[in-house]
């Protein structure tokens, strides 16, 4: 198990790296609203733990662990996100709550809500959520 710090670390990375092909240091300090000295301390230790290829003045890669831990992260955030908003949360609330919640979510708990949303998503869920949106 990583830490949350950790885990939100990999999946800027992750979310970078998707956007714009690689990631840096700086790019990463502003993600996650943190000093760059913070990113280099975290992303060597993260280097050392195998999650990351870090060089210097190069940029950061992932390594397969660490791809397949922000790809996690990622998937539950997203869920969270779009299960929140489906709910009629406003974005900014259910992504900064998304972030919250995305690191001690059980898999077991992530296909129930997988399948509530899928539900909610129907017509029957639709008018279901506008039935209590009038309540």
């Amino acid at each position: 198990m990583h830490s949350r710090s950790a885990e939100d670390y990999l999946e800027a990375i992750y979310e970078l790296i998707c956007e714009k092909g690689y990631a840096r240091a700086s790019e990463i300090a502003q993600r996650l609203n943190v000093r760059t000295p913070s990113v280099t301390e975290m992303v060597q230790k993260l280097d050392e733990d195998g999650l990351l290829i870090y060089e210097k003045y190069k940029g950061i890669t992932l390594t397969s662990d660490g791809q397949k831990i922000a790809k996690s992260v990622s998937k539950r955030h997203n869920l969270l996100f779009d299960l929140l908003t489906t709910l009629g949360v406003d974005e900014e609330i259910a992504n900064r709550d998304a972030c919250g919640i995305e690191h001690c979510l059980n898999p077991e708990s992530v296909e129930a809500i997988t399948r509530l949303l899928t539900q909610l998503k129907s017509p029957a869920g639709k008018k279901l959520l506008e039935e209590l949106d009038q309540v």
